[in-house]
């Protein structure tokens, strides 16, 4: 390894294979393994229903769950010297934008600068990028009832913030890969390159991978 990590963050838009590939590198790695957990968010189904009516408890409840996550993560873990997680806690910021009114967003922005401080912080971002015809189809492929309300018109908004998000994020290094026509699901040798260009070369500054299939 030329470089050492000990907490790598795997991000990108719902869909786009973040999850996937956070327990394939922490299974190749023998790595402890975080994943967000959106599925005990009570209000998330009703979310995509109902967007404008359930978007403040459902940033709320994330907040709420993710701080928890951060703080066991910066627990020493006695069995793995690697922690991979399949979200950063900064990012919980692009949905709030996204979603919130400006009160319920000035009353969120207090609450997250409080705890964004003291959140745990990666050494390195690995975040996936895809077209939006490609996220859709990796949403209807999972089946999730309640992500079936998720519209193109909301995905293209979401990505387009995720975009410009990490473009301009500075706090650690960031990995850019372009997923729209790479499997690293199914094709051992994309995941193994992927593998390669974070755990095998130094990251001095942002990268862009781009694997052709």
């Amino acid at each position: 390894m030329s470089h050492s990590l000990d907490f790598i963050a795997i991000e990108g838009v719902i869909g786009a294979g973040k999850t996937s590939l956070a327990n394939l590198l922490a299974e190749r790695r023998s790595a402890r393994l975080v994943l967000e957990e959106f599925e005990d968010n009570p209000f998330l189904p009703k979310f995509y229903e109902d967007r404008e009516r359930y978007a403040f408890q459902t940033q709320l409840a994330f907040l709420a769950s993710r701080f928890k996550q951060q703080q066991n993560m910066m627990s020493h873990d006695l069995f793995h010297q690697l922690t991979i997680s399949d979200y950063i806690f900064d990012k919980d910021r692009i949905f709030a934008r996204l979603n919130l009114n400006e009160d319920e967003l000035a009353l969120y922005d207090n609450i997250f600068n409080i705890m964004t401080g003291i959140a745990a912080q990666p050494n390195l971002v690995v975040f996936i990028q895809s077209s939006v015809e490609r996220l859709m189809q990796n949403i209807d492929n999972r089946g999730r009832d309640y992500e079936q309300h998720i519209t193109p018109d909301y995905l293209k908004d979401l990505n387009n913030a995720y975009n410009h998000f990490f473009y301009h994020y500075n706090r650690t290094p960031v990995i850019f890969i372009n997923a729209t026509e790479i499997d690293f699901v199914n094709n051992t040798d994309h995941l193994t390159y992927i593998e390669e260009q974070i755990f095998e070369r130094p990251i001095l500054s942002n990268t862009h991978i781009h694997i052709a299939p």
